[in-house]
């Protein structure tokens, strides 16, 4: 067995790689999501170690001289960190040449090929679910005999070998609790809307929802909702409540824990028992009894993504869900005292100045407890990239360049009827129409004064908020003197 090193590596300062399906970038406050993705397969290699370099301000120097140590070294990538990735292991390759990078993550897994070429570092690439092909290359099986692994042969010609199959039986895979115990400091990871600390886990994976734009379940995880037993989850989440007592609440960070009703719920019976608080990602559509059943179990929160106030963008992106529909499910979340973040994606296909105006106003209407706006981010392997590279709405020849210098998304897309810049400048001002209204203040003020920790956190947020602000106007500013001298 190969000394096995997961690797998540420096990047831009505030860097969220694990932030999901867009928004792989610097974020407005401090967030950090959880390196499941390579926690999972860190599980099921003896011996290794997982290391999450951003959250744990862990510099380039730090991570080569944990670097040194290990045989293999496993990178997750994305998107657009892709070229920061390729520096990182080339600089770990310089320091011992004898060591063998393997690379996962959508981006590698949609395009083997190109990722394998971005750097003679990277030995190989694992495509789609990659947890047992880390494990046997970690093993020692030849690179050759490894399903879903593309790699370079002793002649340099590049190989791709047959597909790994999907997991059938989730319950197969081992629990991440003790690898985040072992090598994460969970203190180190914030999200606005979630209690500190927090844990999240997935209890499935895949999402049978069509949205144009997910990345997940388009590149990795497919469209059946692979789940683990509800048994199974209710028995790690006991056994985190014991590993971690400081944790205040915990998040399922499956792409739609409602996918499966049924299943929610007996999982929520399940949960009632532990006294714990948790959150989760949600359509929204669930139906006033489920929520209540799942308030009265325990949970806190749900991530939604309404992403447009306009019923004709939410139709082409394929949603799913109406705005009536939406309207309904907030109403009675509302009514039952669950809290939502809602998610709002500004650029989606076609937006036009009007459509932006409407989809601020429907979020105002809707008026959530907090709200998170993107741009939206056409990756690679997603419809939503074929659906631009056909009508030519990207906005530079690169079409994997989606971020600015400093990390923060620029407007990769643009429409006869919206310029980039108007995309890009819409939302500052979504941000502001929304939280600067007296109930949002109110509410924010609420929580600061019931709680002196969460009123310290919320100072801080309120200062990087303004100065990512103030970041988005410079950068705003930058492009249209460029576009103007050219």
């Amino acid at each position: 067995m190969s000394k096995t090193l997961f690797l998540s590596p420096p990047s831009f300062d505030g860097f969220d790689g694990g932030a999901g399906s867009r928004y792989q970038a610097k974020r407005e406050v401090t967030s950090f999501w959880y390196p499941t993705w390579l926690a999972q397969p860190a599980a099921l290699v003896p011996g290794a170690k997982l290391l999450d370099c951003p959250p744990h301000d862990i510099g380039i120097d730090a991570c080569l001289q944990t670097a040194r140590n290990y045989d293999h070294v496993v990178i997750h990538t994305s998107t657009p960190s892709l070229r920061n990735d390729c520096k990182v292991a080339e600089a770990i390759k310089q320091n011992r040449p004898e060591t063998r990078i393997g690379f996962v993550g959508a981006h590698a897994a949609v395009l083997p090929t190109e990722t394998l070429k971005a750097s003679p570092a990277i030995d190989w690439v694992g495509r789609k679910e990659f947890d047992y092909t880390c494990k046997e290359v970690a093993e020692g099986r030849p690179l050759a005999e490894v399903a879903g692994l593309s790699y370079r042969d002793a002649g340099g010609k590049i190989r791709h070998n047959p597909e790994r199959e999907l997991i059938a039986n989730m319950d197969d895979l081992p629990w991440v609790a003790d690898v985040y115990k072992r090598d994460l400091q969970i203190e180190k990871y914030f999200i606005g809307y979630l209690l500190h600390p927090y844990v999240s886990m997935y209890t499935g994976r895949g999402c049978p929802a069509q949205c144009s734009f997910c990345l997940w379940p388009q590149t990795i995880g497919g469209h059946k909702y692979r789940v683990r037993s509800p048994q199974n989850v209710a028995d790690e989440m006991a056994y985190m409540k014991k590993l971690f007592p400081q944790v205040k609440e915990f998040f399922f960070d499956d792409d739609t824990f409602t996918a499966n009703l049924p299943r929610a719920r007996e999982i929520a019976q399940k949960l009632k028992p532990l006294g714990v608080n948790w959150s989760c990602n949600s359509r929204a559509n669930v139906n006033y009894e489920t929520i209540k059943l799942m308030k009265d179990c325990g949970l806190r929160l749900f991530l939604v993504g309404y992403e447009s106030g306009s019923d004709e963008i939410l139709t082409r992106i394929k949603k799913g869900v109406t705005t009536d529909e939406m309207r309904t499910f907030t109403k009675a979340c509302r009514e039952l005292g669950v809290v939502i973040h809602g998610t709002f994606i500004l650029g989606l296909p076609v937006e036009t100045k009007e459509t932006i105006e409407q989809t601020i106003r429907f979020a105002q209407e809707l008026d959530v407890f907090s709200i998170q706006v993107s741009l939206a981010a056409p990756y690679p392997g997603t419809e939503l990239f074929e659906m631009a590279r056909q009508n030519g709405w990207f906005t530079k020849r690169d079409k994997t360049d989606i971020l600015h210098a400093d990390g923060l998304q620029q407007s990769a897309l643009e429409y006869p009827g919206c310029s980039k810049e108007e995309i890009f400048e819409a939302v500052d001002r979504f941000y502001r129409a929304y939280y600067l209204r007296p109930k949002p203040i109110l509410r924010i003020i609420k929580t600061m004064l019931e709680d002196k920790n969460v009123c310290v956190r919320r100072l801080r947020e309120g200062y990087e908020f303004f100065r990512t602000m103030a970041q988005r106007r410079d950068d705003l500013a930058a492009a249209q003197q460029c576009a103007a001298s050219a």
